[in-house]
Formats: structure tokens, sequence, C-alpha cells
């Protein structure tokens, strides 16, 4: 396999920089969620979505290949004196089967390392952020 830089992409050829993922498993249905966080959509900017394929899903792409993941929800928060300020995307999504799962800590360990992001447990939860 080559080695390929981690990305993320909501349109075709747009890379999103991460600001922060949670980690979450729900004790009685062991079922677990990821809430990723952007504070800034490069999608947005200068209305690149207009201009590029949306495939209505995340796209993860690393060394061992795609991860394509259909959101269960997206948020995006505005802010500001007049509330047009974007102030982040939340975007959802839950992962039931422990191979996805393990195969989705493999492309975040690896997505974490090349943007220096770091890793802290919170006890309740597991969150990765940018330090």
């Amino acid at each position: 396999m080559t080695s390929q830089t981690p990305s993320i992409q909501f349109f075709e050829g747009i890379y999103e920089e991460l600001s922060n993922v949670s980690l979450r498993r729900n004790r009685n249905t062991a079922v677990r969620s990821v809430l990723m966080t952007f504070n800034s959509l490069k999608a947005l900017e200068r209305f690149n979505s207009f201009t590029k394929r949306s495939s209505n899903s995340i796209v993860l792409t690393d060394e061992e290949g795609v991860i394509t993941v259909e959101p269960s929800s997206v948020q995006i928060l505005f802010g500001g004196a007049e509330g047009d300020e974007l102030q982040r995307v939340e975007c959802q999504f839950e992962i039931e089967r422990e191979d996805y799962w393990e195969r989705f800590m493999r492309f975040m360990q690896r997505y974490a390392e090349a943007n220096d992001m770091a890793y802290s447990d919170t006890g309740k939860s597991t969150e990765s952020s940018n330090h």
C-alpha cells in the first residue's frame, strides 16, 4: 500500500480540517457514536460546494483506503453580532460493528498524527482535539 495523508471530505476534492472529535459509547446498546466538529468548512468558502460534487456523506481517506460515512445529523451553527458568522459544523454518526469501529480508530490515529492532534480521555467520553 502507498502512504497517503489522511483526509476528510464532504465534497469531492475539498479537504476539510477537523477541529475536534468526541467518541462515545451507549452503555445500554454498546453502539458507539462519533461527533466531528469543524470550526470552518472550505466547502462553504467562496461557494466551493457549488462547483464540486457532493457525496451526501463524509469521505475519510488514508493509506488503507476509503471510509464512506453517512451522518445521522449535521448541524451548522452560526453566531456573531448579526448571527451570520459560522461558528462550527457538527457532524454525528454511529458505528455499531466492532470491525468498523477498529477501522475508524486506525483512521483517526493516522489523522491525529498527521495533523498534530492530541488524544485525551475525559472519563465519560473519549476525545481527540487540536491543541
